[in-house]
Protein backbone atom coordinates (compact mmCIF):
# COMPACT_ATOMS: atom_id res chain seq x y z
CA UNK A 1 0.00 0.00 0.00
CA UNK A 2 1.27 3.50 -0.89
CA UNK A 3 0.42 6.37 1.18
CA UNK A 4 -0.35 9.92 -0.52
CA UNK A 5 2.34 11.74 1.79
CA UNK A 6 6.17 11.84 1.59
CA UNK A 7 7.87 9.84 3.65
CA UNK A 8 11.95 9.65 4.78
CA UNK A 9 13.45 6.62 4.30
CA UNK A 10 12.67 5.00 7.82
CA UNK A 11 8.69 5.83 7.38
CA UNK A 12 8.57 9.17 8.84
CA UNK A 13 6.58 11.92 7.83
CA UNK A 14 8.35 14.61 5.71
CA UNK A 15 6.00 17.20 7.13
CA UNK A 16 4.03 17.42 10.37
CA UNK A 17 1.34 18.57 8.82
CA UNK A 18 0.11 16.28 6.58
CA UNK A 19 -0.72 13.66 9.37
CA UNK A 20 -4.00 12.80 10.89
CA UNK A 21 -5.03 10.05 12.94
CA UNK A 22 -6.48 7.89 10.00
CA UNK A 23 -2.69 8.03 8.30
CA UNK A 24 -1.72 6.89 11.87
CA UNK A 25 -3.50 3.69 11.49
CA UNK A 26 -1.78 3.55 8.06
CA UNK A 27 1.73 4.21 9.42
CA UNK A 28 0.95 1.46 11.80
CA UNK A 29 -0.62 -0.86 9.45
CA UNK A 30 2.47 -0.64 7.36
CA UNK A 31 4.56 -1.72 10.64
CA UNK A 32 2.12 -4.57 11.01
CA UNK A 33 0.65 -3.58 13.92
CA UNK A 34 -3.48 -2.66 14.52
CA UNK A 35 -4.01 0.84 16.08
CA UNK A 36 -6.14 0.86 19.36
CA UNK A 37 -7.69 3.53 21.05
CA UNK A 38 -5.00 3.02 23.66
CA UNK A 39 -2.01 3.66 21.43
CA UNK A 40 -4.03 6.50 19.83
CA UNK A 41 -4.25 8.12 23.03
CA UNK A 42 -0.60 7.74 23.33
CA UNK A 43 0.49 9.15 20.26
CA UNK A 44 -2.08 12.35 20.90
CA UNK A 45 -0.47 12.93 24.19
CA UNK A 46 2.87 13.12 22.79
CA UNK A 47 1.81 15.52 19.92
CA UNK A 48 0.31 17.51 23.00
CA UNK A 49 3.84 17.41 24.62
CA UNK A 50 5.79 17.84 21.37
CA UNK A 51 3.54 21.42 20.80
CA UNK A 52 3.98 22.29 24.54
CA UNK A 53 7.62 22.06 24.87
CA UNK A 54 9.28 21.82 21.10
CA UNK A 55 10.80 18.38 21.57
CA UNK A 56 10.13 14.52 21.70
CA UNK A 57 9.71 13.50 25.45
CA UNK A 58 12.41 11.24 26.58
CA UNK A 59 10.55 7.67 27.36
CA UNK A 60 10.90 8.09 31.04
CA UNK A 61 9.53 11.46 31.39
CA UNK A 62 6.43 10.62 28.71
CA UNK A 63 5.73 7.29 30.28
CA UNK A 64 5.46 8.60 33.84
CA UNK A 65 3.41 11.68 32.59
CA UNK A 66 1.17 8.77 31.37
CA UNK A 67 1.06 6.41 34.29
CA UNK A 68 2.70 3.93 32.79
CA UNK A 69 6.09 2.16 32.97
CA UNK A 70 8.38 2.23 30.67
CA UNK A 71 8.49 -1.85 30.18
CA UNK A 72 4.23 -1.47 30.06
CA UNK A 73 5.03 0.68 26.83
CA UNK A 74 8.00 -1.72 25.77
CA UNK A 75 5.05 -4.55 26.32
CA UNK A 76 2.89 -2.95 23.87
CA UNK A 77 5.30 -1.50 21.29
CA UNK A 78 7.69 -4.31 21.21
CA UNK A 79 10.98 -1.87 19.93
CA UNK A 80 11.53 1.42 20.53
CA UNK A 81 8.09 2.79 21.68
CA UNK A 82 8.76 6.21 21.42
CA UNK A 83 10.17 6.15 17.70
CA UNK A 84 6.72 4.07 16.78
CA UNK A 85 4.89 7.17 18.46
CA UNK A 86 6.86 9.32 16.68
CA UNK A 87 6.75 7.67 13.08
CA UNK A 88 3.14 6.71 13.27
CA UNK A 89 2.48 10.24 15.24
CA UNK A 90 3.63 12.27 12.50
CA UNK A 91 6.78 13.42 14.82
CA UNK A 92 10.93 13.70 14.41
CA UNK A 93 12.72 11.21 15.08
CA UNK A 94 13.37 11.07 18.92
CA UNK A 95 16.98 12.16 19.49
CA UNK A 96 18.43 8.61 21.10
CA UNK A 97 17.17 6.72 18.47
CA UNK A 98 19.78 5.12 15.71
Amino acid sequence: MALAVPLDNEGFLLNRDDWTEELAVELAEQDEFEMNEQVMQFIREARSMYDNDGVVPPIRIFAKKQGVSTKELYNIFKKGPMKLICKWGGLPKPTGCV
